[in-house]
């Protein structure tokens, strides 16, 4: 190993570098055109040092992902508090992480998007999250359905990654904040009842032939009710 190929400084900064130079050279020259020697000698490095550190074409293109990855596995271990919520706050280091790398998101976008093994293997990676956050729900929440939980963990991923698609085409809803108010709609409707605002259910009936106006209108009436008998 050169030098100017040394990864013990920041190895996180080092392979973030040689997948950004990869994919550059995938955009420029196409994914099949490209070589493993042209890729090393473009990031400085060499051949035996690429294929140790990333081991193919294929797995360079995804190299930030593994180590997104295991960042998201870490967080799922160490955190604490409400179980619902560590899938979500999972997906905001995903969706965090990619909004503050666009550039490279885009090109790896289009690359992947011309070649059918790479299209594939960007499906086996999000279902690795998917997956990823049904266990650490299993494990957290024993009595739980599996069913249930499989469910939440494929809707926290699904409004993830369809915010973080729109994100990379750049379309202008697909925010921060955005991605956070989905994932507390999905947390109130499949997890726990409690997410940090007191719970009540209030029950209504009315004439099966009213119309929409009536319908608001006993709804108001009883929650009028129920907030008397609650002393509020």
């Amino acid at each position: 190993m050169s030098p100017s190929e040394s990864t013990a400084d920041d190895p996180a900064e080092f392979r973030l570098r040689v997948v950004a130079e990869s994919i550059r050279m995938f955009a420029e020259n196409s994914y099949e055109s490209t070589t493993v020697d042209q890729i090393a000698a473009a990031a400085g490095i060499s051949r035996r040092t690429f294929f140790r550190q990333f081991g193919s074409k294929e797995d360079v293109i995804f190299a930030d992902h593994e180590a997104l990855f295991e960042r998201v596995a870490q967080h799922l271990a160490d955190v604490g508090g409400d179980p619902w919520a560590a899938p979500c706050s999972g997906a905001e280091i995903v969706f965090t992480h990619f909004l503050a790398t666009r550039e490279l998101a885009v090109r790896r976008f289009r690359v992947v998007q011309e070649v059918p093994a790479l299209r594939d293997r960007e499906l086996v990676t999000t279902y690795r999250y998917q997956r990823m956050f049904e266990e650490n729900l299993r494990s957290r929440l024993p009595e739980e359905s599996a069913a249930h939980l499989a469910g939440y963990a494929a809707a926290v991923t699904g409004a993830h990654n369809y915010l973080l698609r729109a994100m990379i085409r750049g379309e202008a809803f697909a925010t921060l904040d955005r991605l956070r108010a989905e994932l507390r709609r999905i947390r109130l409707a499949l997890g726990a009842a409690d997410v940090g605002v007191e719970q009540a259910i209030t029950v209504v009936t009315y004439p099966a032939n009213a119309d929409p106006d009536q319908v608001a209108r006993r709804v108001r009436e009883q929650l009028r009710t129920d907030g008397r008998g609650r002393g509020q």
